[in-house]
């Protein structure tokens, strides 16, 4: 199963909830980042590491930042909710490379003008 389908699946039924709009942003990142869609994959076979749970971590930061006493619930700009879910399944966080190869230099052979004449 790739990581979307795993992803697709654990949003069945979900539709339109905070879950499956977890699992659409979380898509996002698999699809534009390979390395992230990797890990990705293999932790969404453990059941601590479902979108829902995933989901939990960015609703405890909702609540612990409503806007006002009375306020029953606030609103996760998309950034946050992103660098939650990029920590929640340990992905490097947006725009950060993997570690370079060295490229190692090649050897060229030295020409001199005398050795074409």
């Amino acid at each position: 199963m790739t990581v979307f389908e795993k992803i697709e699946a654990q949003q069945k039924g979900k539709e339109n909830t905070a879950v499956w709009m977890c699992g659409e942003q979380l898509k996002d990142i698999c699809r534009s980042d390979p390395h992230c869609a990797e890990i990705v994959c293999q932790d969404l076979d453990v059941p601590e590491m479902s979108i829902a749970a995933c989901e939990k971590k960015i609703k405890a930061y909702a609540d612990q930042h409503k806007s006002g006493p009375r306020a029953p619930s606030s609103c996760v700009p998309p950034n946050v909710a992103e660098g939650i879910i990029r920590k929640f399944y340990g992905l490097p966080e947006t725009g950060s490379a993997p570690a370079a190869v060295p490229i190692q230099p090649v050897e060229r052979p030295t020409l001199r003008l005398l050795d074409l004449l």
